[in-house]
């Protein structure tokens, strides 16, 4: 993902969960940057540790409760004009064209990375994401099944990130291990070695 432009991420159709699962894509990559990260929400349910394992401790988070969508985008404007801070995520059901055309040339004009977190809380506003923004890439993520461990317990998570829209760019979809703490993606130790590591030495799945 570039620095200084504006970046969609969105979860896939299995609601909450692919909703956890890229607001969770959206910190490591968060997480990669050295700095401080503007977190900009509606509501107060925001989970830091989620964040942390990603990659992104509480301490370089800054967390900002907006109040409604309006002051979110608002508030993310700001936080990219600023130029101080390492990236800037915010909460956006709906990203009308103008608003974010304001937002990529506040991006550009802080070198800041931002990342509008494309998440809803009723299905019928998902209809919005697919309209055109002025995004430099727009990202989905789903949350697929971790690999079988060989004994008890759970493997790391698993995603399909998909990159739908990308400006002068080649749409298309890996299968990855999820963020470990250090904000890392990883290919699944079967694929590693196959068609699909060539394919993404050739592609950056988050820059």
């Amino acid at each position: 993902m570039a620095l200084g432009c504006l970046h969609e991420v969105a979860g896939g159709g299995n609601g909450a969960v692919d909703g956890a699962a890229a607001a969770c894509f959206a910190a490591g990559i968060a997480a990669r940057l050295p700095g401080q990260v503007l977190w900009c929400v509606v509501q107060a349910d925001l989970f830091a540790p989620g964040l942390a394992q990603a990659g992104l401790p509480p301490c370089r988070v800054i967390h900002v409760e907006a109040g409604d969508e309006r002051d979110v985008l608002a508030c993310m404007e700001e936080g990219l004009r600023h130029g101080g801070l390492a990236a800037v995520v915010a909460e956006a059901p709906r990203l009308p064209m103008t608003a974010s055309r304001r937002l990529h040339l506040a991006a550009r004009e802080g070198g800041t990375l931002g990342v509008a977190l494309r998440r809803w809380r009723r299905q019928a506003e998902a209809s919005d994401f697919g309209q055109p923004t002025a995004a430099m890439t727009r990202w989905r993520v789903s949350v697929l099944p971790s690999a079988p461990l060989p004994v008890p317990g759970v493997g790391r998570p698993r995603w399909l990130v998909e990159l739908i829209r990308a400006r002068a760019g080649e749409s298309f979809e890996m299968e990855l291990e999820a963020c470990d703490g250090a904000g890392r993606l990883g290919l699944p130790a079967e694929l590693a070695d196959g068609p699909a590591a060539a394919h993404g030495r050739g592609r950056s799945a988050a820059g």
